[in-house]
């Protein structure tokens, strides 16, 4: 039993097999053994035989118990694929290593035909680390398991799936913990004291079990009555925990923020309270269902027991995880906001600042704390590229709107275009002659630059920051961004009902475009200065994106002005 069961390759230690390209083009590569053969036992998870290389962390088997181990290794031991490649089932059984998680480039190229040369029924492929190549591997998929086999070691795999999702919760608690656990001390010393004490505790039976290669009622005893208290810490933090998503979800722009904000030293540490409970909730329940499951050989009410765990507990994990990674997402997308903004990420958050005993956490330090988790819950946006369609003054500086946009961008969006047009509306264009309109619209651009809108100019002349991805249409007012990091209206492109192209004559007082929504009517206009060609793209890509067709401007506007509700 070496290894704990948290072992689990971090995200930049993360393996690949990729097809074994000699494989593909000589047969005689075909002839040289692997060192390690992959067993796939359920989707995604394989039980690893033969030698492990050198820098591949595997999850171990720890927790399955002794019979069940004995059982797995046997049955896939027996299959005819691994006892050609190990050389029979007593070498199989004394090979068995652990558990690896096989990644979604692997299953990917599994699923799309497999490209992997193949022999004697298993597929051939190289493990990479790092780029680098560091073993020969035989991989055979689920699908060429035997179902009497899969069901002979079904237990063992109920176990296994419960093992890769204390692999998985324990590598996020160890993310950054040094850093975070100081913060959390500093903000709850008594709270976490308390948590840390049960984490202990069911860490040291795991420790105890490891050394033993069994749950015995010696290790199960000094824990058993600490069940009701985890319970009680779990149903804590996720009750805070949740609470937090739903004030989040009824609040919106700068309250949304202030609520964040203010709250930010209690969202972290409830997330990570969160988090190591629920860890030691699972290891808990694993070490229980591995007892049940070792009891059951004479006790049938045994065996139920551990299929209740094992159906129950995996559904609860995730629900738990999933909570954390709302809330993460939520606050880390404000955090960074904050952090984009002149002077912002070293003030203190807090609203007690007035207290003298009050923790002045900063949006850096919270950051620090939180950041690495959330990165590997879910991955930041890429700094978007400067899109072609881009409808501005010439020699802005696009960066820092990018900077603050991209944290509002959700997973897999595409900036496509950025403008900046004056936006009108009845309290611009009330008793407003052609001429002064005109004037207007010209000295947008202008304000744009550096120091050169004071609050009145800005009032009259302020442009609108204009982001149209491949989902919605998002604006803000430039300054309002840069300066609170707030957006102002959003149109997801399924709401646009119409484009209103720029109008070929000269009669317009300005270059003009429109698009009407289910909520209202849109039109931006440009100064004289913006390029033709810009303002028609910036048209066309928001009517590709909406999937309607252009309509004539003199047409919508009869229909506007009459009442007239057009298209559908």
């Amino acid at each position: 039993m070496d290894g704990a069961p948290e072992e689990v390759a971090s995200e930049d230690e993360s393996v690949d097999m990729r097809p074994d390209e000699e494989g593909q083009n000589s047969s005689d590569a075909l002839e040289v053994a692997p060192s390690m053969t992959l067993v796939e036992v359920t989707p995604g998870v394989a039980v690893v035989f033969g030698e492990v290389p050198e820098g591949l962390e595997l999850i171990s088997l720890d927790l399955v118990p002794s019979l069940d181990r004995t059982q797995l290794s046997t049955v896939l031991g027996s299959i005819g694929n691994v006892g050609t490649i190990v050389g029979n089932v007593a070498e199989a059984v004394a090979s068995a290593q652990g558990l690896y998680r096989v990644n979604d480039a692997t299953l990917s190229l599994l699923k799309s035909g497999g490209q992997m040369a193949a022999k004697d029924g298993a597929l051939l492929g190289a493990i990479f680390k790092d780029g680098q190549l560091v073993a020969q591997a035989r991989f055979i998929p689920a699908s060429m398991t035997a179902a009497a086999a899969a069901a002979a070691i079904g237990p063992a795999v109920a176990m296994i799936a419960l093992q890769m999702q204390l692999g998985e919760i324990s590598g996020l608690v160890r993310t950054n913990i040094a850093l975070t656990t100081q913060v959390l001390k500093t903000i709850r010393n008594e709270q976490w004291a308390e948590l840390e004490g049960l984490t202990e505790a069911v860490d040291e039976a795991i420790k105890e079990a490891r050394a033993l290669d069994t749950i015995t009622d010696s290790v199960w005893e000094p824990i058993a009555s600490s069940g009701p208290m985890i319970h009680k810490e779990l149903k804590l933090y996720r009750k805070n925990v949740a609470g937090h998503i739903q004030e989040i979800g009824k609040l919106d722009g700068r309250a949304r923020r202030q609520y964040l904000e203010s709250s930010a030293e209690a969202i972290v540490f409830d997330t990570y309270a969160l988090l190591s409970s629920l860890k030691t909730h699972a290891k808990y329940q694993a070490i229980r269902a591995s007892l049940a499951r070792t009891r059951s050989v004479n006790d049938e009410s045994e065996a139920q027991l551990f299929d209740q765990i094992a159906q129950n507990l995996p559904a609860k994990i995730e629900e738990s995880l999933h909570e954390i990674r709302l809330l993460t997402k939520s606050l880390v997308r404000e955090l960074r906001i904050i952090a984009e903004l002149p002077n912002r990420a070293t003030v203190p958050l807090t609203k007690k600042r007035k207290d003298a005993k009050a923790t002045l956490l900063t949006c850096k330090q919270l950051l620090e704390a939180i950041e690495p988790l959330a990165n590997t819950l879910h991955p930041a946006v890429e700094m978007p590229a400067v899109p072609e369609t881009l409808c501005a003054p010439d020699g802005l500086d696009l960066e820092p709107y990018l900077h603050i946009l991209r944290w509002f961008l959700e997973d897999g969006e595409t900036l496509r275009s950025v403008a900046f047009p004056y936006e009108t509306g009845a309290h611009n264009l009330t008793g407003v002659i052609p001429a002064l309109l005109a004037k207007r619209v010209d000295a947008t651009w202008d304000a744009l630059r550096p120091n050169k809108a004071g609050a009145v100019v800005e009032k009259l002349t302020s442009s609108t920051f204009v982001a149209v991805t491949d989902r919605r249409i998002v604006t803000a007012t430039p300054r309002t961004l840069l300066r609170h990091g707030e957006l102002g209206s959003i149109y997801p492109l399924d709401e646009v009902r119409f484009v209103r192209p720029r109008p070929k004559h000269d009669a317009a007082v300005r270059p003009t475009i429109g698009i009407t929504t289910d909520r209202r009517d849109v039109q931006w206009m440009f100064p004289a200065d913006a390029d033709h060609e810009h303002i028609d793209n910036l048209a066309a890509v928001i009517s590709d994106g909406a999937s309607v067709a252009s309509q004539d401007p003199a047409a919508i506007d009869q229909s506007i002005a009459a009442g007239i509700t057009v298209g559908s």
